[in-house]
């Protein structure tokens, strides 16, 4: 929005622009009333692996909070760096949401638990890992751009990592699609489904969620790549209406998707949750057992 404004003519503002109060309204509701439903959906299904999905829409809900405290007091540094960093890093807990419910499917419906010789528990695991490493780099790279009386070349500097971040997140992505789609490949192959579990309903809605959710989140980055691809002289940051319709719109998708779409919801109670490592060294110990007998029953050695 162009214009004056208070967030204009304030002394010692950190706005360019004058921003829309009534969108960040919008959108701090938007993303408050999906949490919620997030929590809800978590108590119901029993599942503490959502605090993920959970802090994701909290962390966006704050993000639009500290948005309108910064339009209403343009003077705040600290309102501007909250929503300023917060919306960069938050989709992170998105993405790895979807990982650990990735893992979690291929020990539902895989009839050996492994993908590409990964094992359900690992898989979940090392992507969130992943995850993580690329959060790291992107809230070092988002804080070292937002400091107060930082140089341009240091302003920069912050967003270059914060961009690497984001390429690393992406690349990361690429891989992770393709197990999904050997996970989705090796569920067709597998006679009537061959579901190793009665409670987990048939995966494919959520499949094609993880699908949906990975593309929005793909639409994201590459926004974010491009913003600041020409560096400080770009104009996209000083038009709202990219970063709502780019990113925010995107996430908040998302996270309506995995509303309807629950991982809970299509894998339901205890026996769908990925179990300990002593429970499933019994289990293992267990089918060896069975195993021997089988083969001694037939005479085989």
């Amino acid at each position: 929005m162009t214009g004056t404004c208070a967030a204009l003519t304030t002394e010692h503002t950190q706005w360019n622009f004058c921003p829309n109060v009534g969108a960040a309204y919008a959108f701090a509701i938007f993303f408050g009333l999906t949490t919620i439903a997030h929590i809800t959906q978590a108590i119901i299904y029993k599942k503490a692996y959502s605090w993920v999905i959970i802090v994701s829409g909290l962390a966006q809900t704050l993000t639009y909070i500290f948005r309108i405290l910064s339009i209403l007091h343009p003077d705040s540094f600290g309102a501007y760096v909250g929503w300023f960093v917060l919306i960069l890093v938050a989709p992170l807990f998105t993405n790895a949401y979807v990982y650990m419910a990735l893992g979690r499917m291929v020990w539902n419906y895989v009839a050996d638990a492994k993908i590409y010789r990964i094992t359900a528990w690992r898989l979940g695991m090392y992507f969130v890992i992943l995850d993580v490493v690329a959060l790291i780099i992107q809230v070092f790279g988002a804080a070292s751009a937002s400091g107060n009386d930082l140089t341009q070349d240091e302003v920069l500097k912050g967003l270059h990592i914060y961009m690497a971040g984001v390429g690393i997140q992406q690349f990361f992505i690429f891989v992770f699609v393709l197990f999904a789609i050997k996970l989705h490949r090796t569920i067709l192959s597998q006679s009537a489904l061959n579901i190793s579990n009665n409670s987990a309903k048939s995966p494919f809605p959520l499949l094609y969620t993880i699908y949906a959710v990975l593309l929005l989140i793909t639409i994201r980055i590459i926004f974010r790549l491009v913003e600041y691809s020409e560096g400080l002289t770009s104009k996209i940051p000083s038009h709202e209406a990219y970063q709502y319709a780019l990113d925010s719109l995107p996430m908040l998708v998302a996270l309506v998707l995995l509303n309807v779409v629950h991982p809970g919801q299509v894998m339901q109670g205890k026996e769908c949750d990925i179990p300990g490592r002593k429970q499933r060294k019994a289990m293992g110990n267990e089918k060896s057992a069975m195993q021997l007998s089988e083969n001694l029953s037939s005479g085989l050695p």
